[in-house]
């Protein structure tokens, strides 16, 4: 029988298919996947019969109309938080040129995406204090494991010490990039206190043969490390190198990375323009200082500006193509850089709609928003609620205890009122089962935060 929902299933066009594929079955194309992850049974999507795709549209449409419409920006925190795009960014990204690149291999004709890249390489590596950046990588948390695998072939050492303040679902992401190549990881608790990285325990834990320790300022919490100076001074003493990941958005009020001794940075550019999806990439953004030796394991592309043979005018080229499509697949340094371009080219032309000063702005009002939302909580919920780290300084994000309580309640109820909270951080830790990440960004006015509390307060009883 046809399959019911995809039109060209014929059987004889199917048996044509398995034939040209030298196969039996259709099982056979997901022979490499294991069994225990395979549905075995039809899956119920409670559409009753077979529907075409109109007819699947149309009850689509009439249920959403029955979803309660939540106007109200959410204070979801975690990896990605609403950011406001403006509309400048979506007509940029509109242009046929750049939708429909690809990468620009033949610089003789891709002069205007080149240059747009040039830009952005310019415009983040003056934004985390670095010298070199790439263009670009997937999203922050492969770039993340890229930087440290290029910290391993640059030192060619096999211990990677990290800050859980890079938060679960990076470290998930880090350790599945390093299985099989004889890594040891390190992880490094914060303090109860402040939400910082443990320096004490940094001090225990590097040593000679540590290629690089990582950490995150802000952290996945929102809490801002204290001692960056002093864990960059610790680092360089024992030859490792620094890593760090930050919200660019952070850079408007925090000193860039590159700064206090970062030898690479590393961010998630979903806050500059990118709005938020339902997954897929966003863009990963990897710099680092300019030594060779640094340059030449930067993985992805980088594109440079030089003069034209004759010398009049000034061309655009990739420079720097250490992907398995240019050099020797077992020197290549990345294979996941397909085309970032476009957003790249959408965090460029956000940034530039915004300048130096709209960032700093930007970030100032995202930080008097935080510290409006933990004067509200002291003040009005009197322990009922209080932040996870009592003396942390905190942007963007704030952790939120709720003790007594199952933190999931709490948000269902929430919900009821046409509020979404903070995440619930018990997804990835039982023992965070009562706290709640909420963010806070320039999209949540003071009312609406007045309204969060008042509603937390009748929640709470």
């Amino acid at each position: 029988m046809p399959h019911p929902w995809i039109p060209n299933s014929a059987p004889e066009i199917k048996e044509r298919m398995m034939k040209e594929l030298g196969i039996e079955s259709i099982d056979e194309l997901f022979s490499d996947i294991p069994a225990k992850y395979k549905l075995n049974r039809l899956l119920n999507v409670g559409l009753g019969r077979p529907l075409s795709e109109y007819e699947v549209k149309k009850v689509f449409k009439e249920k959403l109309g029955k979803i309660a419409k939540l106007d109200n920006a959410p204070f979801l925190g975690g990896e990605y938080c609403v950011h406001y795009v403006p509309e400048v960014v979506k007509l940029v990204l509109r242009r046929d040129e750049f939708y429909t690149a690809y990468t620009p291999y033949q610089p003789e004709i891709n002069q205007g995406i080149l240059q747009a890249l040039f830009e952005y390489q310019s415009l983040m590596a003056e934004l985390y204090g670095v010298e070199v950046v790439n263009a670009s990588m997937y999203d922050g948390s492969t770039a993340l494991a890229e930087a440290i695998r290029m910290a391993l072939r640059i030192t060619r050492r096999r211990k990677i010490v990290i800050s859980r303040g890079i938060g679960p679902l990076k470290l998930d992401v880090i350790r599945t990039w390093l299985r099989g190549l004889d890594v040891e990881i390190s992880e490094v608790s914060l303090s109860q206190e402040d939400g910082t990285t443990s320096y004490e325990s940094l001090e225990d834990l590097v040593d000679s043969r540590t290629a690089a320790v990582v950490i995150s300022n802000p952290t996945f919490y929102g809490s801002i490390e204290r001692r960056v100076d002093d864990i960059a001074g610790l680092v360089h003493s024992r030859g490792a190198l620094f890593i760090v990941f930050s919200d660019p958005i952070s850079l408007g009020v925090l000193k860039a990375p590159g700064d206090y001794g970062a030898d690479i940075v590393v961010g998630e550019g979903q806050p500059l323009g990118l709005g938020v999806y339902y997954g897929g990439f966003t863009l990963g953004i990897l710099g680092t200082r300019r030594e060779m030796r640094f340059v030449r394991q930067l993985p992805g592309r980088l594109v440079g500006l030089a003069p034209t043979i004759g010398g009049g005018d000034r061309g655009f080229a990739l420079v720097l193509q250490t992907r398995e499509q240019h050099i020797r697949r077992e020197r290549a340094t990345s294979n996941i850089t397909t085309n970032s371009a476009l957003t790249a080219i959408a965090a460029a032309a956000y940034v530039m709609y915004m300048g130096g000063e709209g960032i700093r702005r930007l970030s100032r009002s995202i930080l008097a928003r935080t510290v409006y939302f933990l004067g509200k909580v002291r003040a009005e919920l009197k322990g009922k609620a209080l932040p996870l780290f009592a003396r942390a300084s905190y942007f963007k994000q704030v952790p939120v205890a709720f003790p007594g309580h199952d933190y999931n309640e709490v948000f269902k109820k929430l919900l009821e009122h046409g509020i979404v909270g903070g995440t619930p951080l018990g997804r990835y830790d039982s023992s965070f089962n009562n706290v709640g990440l909420f963010c806070f960004t320039e999209m949540h006015s003071r009312s609406l935060i007045d309204d969060l509390v008042r509603v937390l307060k009748e929640v709470l009883g």
